[in-house]
């Protein structure tokens, strides 16, 4: 089950697929791990696919609050750029993550120097977390398969082992079609939903965490309600400056905050952007960007607020209950009893 089943108003036209792969050239791969105590993976995002993975992108960063990791956000900060793949895995993986993309990378990209991009959130409730299951390897599996069309959501990839408003989360995308200048346009999101507490969800302006407080085994743990952290990666092929990418993930907040969040403390939530319009060769003396104007950035800015809305429901409607490590428990949202909340 999609968001788009629910009997509530999503704003915005999809693209064919309501996944950030309806963003030309833009792919995603998995690889999921749930042998023994593992209940992680890794995810792979290509923004122009493995056959231009050595042309820069625009592209901005967003942090709402800094308890989480990004690797390479200070270069996308200094330039204004990504190149490689961006990586999400579970919070101890980010180092290995990064050798398998600089493994995989380097015999592909002409550059003695990367400063691969590798995001996390936390799935040490259900994942033997500080177990060595994220290989090198894995990333390029990752990256290997990744593919454009539609994307699965849920317990895959990176997010296998996430949970989201005490539910079970993971991964989950979205997109809307931006009309300017007679052209169209395509902003896509991809989350990996592992944020919230019961009792903030809401779906569709209805607050409907309140009355599903109960089979809450992650609100009876010892972690703070709202512990977890949330990557959010943006694309669009609307040509966009750096600055403006930047902005785009500024209102990234905005989308998660229509699903009920008020952020935790606890929450790592980091957010990047990317533009694959402008291509241009590094060695030329001079490039020039077109680029959509500031003042009519309004439809691309409601465009990420709707699809982060939408990719954060398509994570909880995707997921299935998992049981993890030790015993622990993670259940479905509950769609009959949402359903019956929502009439």
């Amino acid at each position: 089950m999609r968001a788009r089943e629910l009997p509530i108003v999503l704003d915005g036209t999809a693209g064919p697929y309501n996944a950030i792969t309806d963003v030309p050239g833009v792919e995603v791969g998995y690889v999921t791990l749930t042998e023994g105590a593992a209940r992680t993976g890794v995810t792979a995002i290509l923004p122009r696919g493995r056959d231009g993975v050595a042309v820069p992108c625009a592209a901005g960063i967003h942090a709402l609050n800094g308890n989480g990791e990004m690797t390479g956000s200070h270069w996308i900060e200094e330039t204004g750029a990504l190149t490689l793949p961006v990586m999400i895995t579970n919070t101890h993986a980010v180092g290995t993550v990064h050798r398998g993309v600089i493994e995989w990378a380097a015999p592909r990209v002409p550059s003695p120097w990367l400063l691969p991009v590798v995001a996390e959130t936390w799935d040490g409730y259900l994942n033997d977390i500080n177990a060595p299951h994220v290989r090198a390897e894995h990333a390029a599996q990752a990256i290997s398969s990744a593919t454009g069309g539609p994307v699965a959501e849920g317990n895959v990839g990176g997010g296998t082992g996430m949970n989201c408003y005490s539910f079970k989360g993971g991964s989950g995308t979205s997109s809307r079609l931006v009309s300017h200048a007679g052209d169209t346009y395509t902003v896509g999101a991809f989350v990996q939903a592992n944020f919230g507490s019961r009792r903030e969800l809401t779906v569709g302006g209805v607050r409907v965490g309140e009355h599903l407080l109960d089979d809450d085994p992650l609100g009876a743990w010892h972690v703070p309600p709202g512990s977890g952290s949330v990557i959010v990666v943006l694309a669009t092929d609307a040509p966009l400056l750096p600055g403006q990418c930047k902005a785009l993930a500024r209102r990234v907040p905005l989308g998660l905050a229509r699903t009920g969040t008020t952020g935790s403390h606890f929450s790592g939530d980091v957010f990047l952007a990317f533009s694959t319009a402008d291509t241009g060769e590094p060695s030329d003396d001079y490039q020039q960007l077109r680029f959509v104007p500031w003042g009519r950035m309004d439809p691309f800015f409601d465009a990420v607020v709707r699809s982060v809305e939408e990719a954060v429901l398509n994570a909880l409607l995707a997921a299935r209950e998992m049981t993890g490590r030790d015993g622990h428990r993670s259940p479905a949202l509950p769609v009959d009893r949402l359903l019956d909340l929502l009439a």
